[in-house]
């Protein structure tokens, strides 16, 4: 399967979230992950994030079959590899 993966962490978990983010997934922007990823992997994945989350803290993970069902669009500076898709 495909993702999208989007967090929004408190300023001190955010290196901790970037950083689980970047075994699993292609950094696009910022907070922003995306690329293909086997359902065990998410699954570990979002257990790491489970484990550094704390109140206020989110994330948004959005599944697709695979990248060619999903269409991308950049406005201005494209700031992740551009290789994703």
């Amino acid at each position: 399967m495909y993702v999208v993966l989007v967090y929004d962490f408190d300023e001190s978990r955010v290196n901790k979230a970037l950083n689980i983010c970047r075994k699993y997934l292609a950094w696009v922007q910022r907070s922003v992950f995306e690329g293909e990823i086997s359902e065990g992997k998410l699954y570990s994945l979002k257990e790491e994030l489970r484990q550094i989350m704390r109140e206020g803290d989110s994330v948004i993970i959005y599944l697709t079959e695979s990248k060619r069902t999903l269409k991308r669009e950049i406005l201005g500076e494209e700031k992740g590899p551009s290789n994703v898709l």
